[in-house]
């Protein structure tokens, strides 16, 4: 019996010793378990801190500096902070909440800009029809009186007219103006008389043809982008200085105006912008136009897109900038013989030469002084000769010998001489006014804040 007495004891030991393992086992996985339970507690706790603290960020930082980048592209839009404390999951849900977040700035965006430019389109027209009749009536008024204050305000309502066809471009408006085929010079010369500084501007005419002129739908448009130029060649250069414009024809590329000022120049970020905007893009916000909004090259791209003309700015060798406006062949047309071009519009380059060539075998008597003496010749400029006078001239005279058309400086002079008398009666009358020096109408401080106000819009 002492042998199966030893046999339970050994069991019974061997079972205890069972139990106590499995005891010990259950201890050990039971404290694991409590660890493991713990490190995940604490990684869900840091990934759930990580996860506020990127939508904190997302809120604060992230969603506004994606809308400040719509604006404003070198604008840096932040990332994730701390993208190993969040899952994949997240990470992708906030940025799909970054662009939904843009796409809705966006879209709003452009829902208050339609809703801006459908107001100012509205509104552009009914002052715009305002200034049109506010021109007719200056019109009548200075064929009954001959009063100069007259001319300040027509040149002051073509400014604002200027403006307000800008604003209406801008804003995908009909320019507002029917015109018919429109010679290419005359075309420059309407855009200078719609600038403040139209006295500093100088007109080169450079054209083979004379008659060279613009198809009617596309007069206007170009006389509004030119003058958008020459505002702003004239605001962003020294008062001093002259703003050349070059009209040119090239064989089958149609003609180029080329404006030269001798201004500040642009760096090269403001270059860039201004490239693109005369590229004509797709969309321009008047919110991303600055405050005051520069509209000056916005315009011109837009005109750029509509008409098929083409612009390009880069520096000028005068020191300021220069842009090229080129006017395609298909805009392009040539004027009748019977159509009379303006006097006021400078002859080509290549005619004035002509001209004064074939005159040069006869020219005609120089008029004399009272002493006898020849009078002095004028100088620095080919100018047509003269017609001899009456004594000397034969007794018919051919219809193209009567049909002798004015040089700008001698309509200017005629003008001056006008003026010039008015005035003097006016101070006979006991009417103190000062005569203008030079024949223009008498500047004041008020001109001169006008001109002021007509700055250009982008040069910087």
């Amino acid at each position: 019996m002492g042998w199966i007495v030893a046999v339970i004891a050994v069991a019974a030991a061997v079972a205890a010793a069972a139990r106590a393992q499995n005891a010990a086992r259950s201890e050990y996985l039971a404290l694991a378990r409590a660890e493991l339970a713990e490190r995940q507690s604490k990684a869900a706790a840091a990934r759930t801190a990580a996860l506020t603290d990127e939508i904190r960020q997302l809120a604060r930082k992230r969603i506004p500096a994606a809308a400040l980048a719509l604006s404003h592209p070198t604008a840096r839009v932040p990332g994730l902070r701390e993208a190993a404390d969040v899952d994949g999951d997240a990470a992708r849900l906030l940025t799909e909440a970054v662009q939904a977040a843009r796409t809705a700035v966006v879209e709003e965006r452009g829902r208050v800009d339609a809703a801006a430019r459908a107001a100012m389109r509205g509104t552009s027209a009914k002052i715009q029809s305002l200034l049109n009749q506010s021109q007719q009536l200056l019109h009548e008024l200075q064929h009954e009186y001959d009063d100069p204050r007259i001319l300040q305000l027509d040149f002051r309502n073509e400014l604002a007219l200027r403006r307000t066809q800008a604003t209406a471009v801008l804003c995908d408006a009909w320019p507002g103006l029917a015109r018919r085929n429109s010679p290419l010079v005359e075309i420059v010369l309407g855009a200078q008389s719609r600038v403040a500084g139209y006295e500093r501007i100088k007109v080169a005419n450079h054209l083979r043809d004379e008659r060279l002129a613009l198809v009617a739908r596309a007069a206007e448009p170009l006389a509004i982008a030119l003058a958008e130029l020459l505002a702003n060649a004239t605001a962003y250069s020294h008062p001093d200085t002259d703003v050349q414009v070059t009209v040119q024809q090239s064989g089958g590329r149609g003609a180029f105006l080329v404006v030269d000022d001798a201004g500040i120049g642009m760096d090269d970020d403001a270059l860039d912008r201004a490239r693109a905007l005369l590229t004509g893009p797709s969309e321009v916000l008047l919110t991303e136009l600055g405050d005051p909004p520069q509209t000056g090259f916005a315009v011109v791209g837009r005109l750029v897109v509509q008409y098929g003309f083409s612009c390009h700015i880069e520096a000028s060798p005068f020191g300021g900038m220069r842009t090229i406006l080129r006017v395609p062949a298909h805009l392009l047309t040539v004027l009748e013989d019977d159509r009379t071009l303006s006097a006021l519009a400078p002859k080509p380059v290549q005619a004035q030469a002509a001209s004064s060539a074939s005159a040069g075998p006869e020219p005609a008597p120089a008029p004399r002084p009272a002493g006898g003496h020849p009078a002095e010749l004028p100088s620095r400029r080919r100018r047509a000769p003269r017609p001899a006078p009456a004594r000397s001239a034969p007794a018919t005279v051919t219809p193209d010998r009567e049909k002798v058309s004015r040089t700008p400086e001698e309509a200017g002079a005629s003008w001056a001489a006008l003026q010039q008398g008015t005035l003097n009666g006016r101070s006979t009358a006991g009417r103190p006014t000062a005569p203008a020096p030079d024949g223009h109408a008498p500047r004041n401080d008020r001109n001169d804040q006008d001109d002021q106000n007509d700055r250009g819009d982008d040069e910087t």
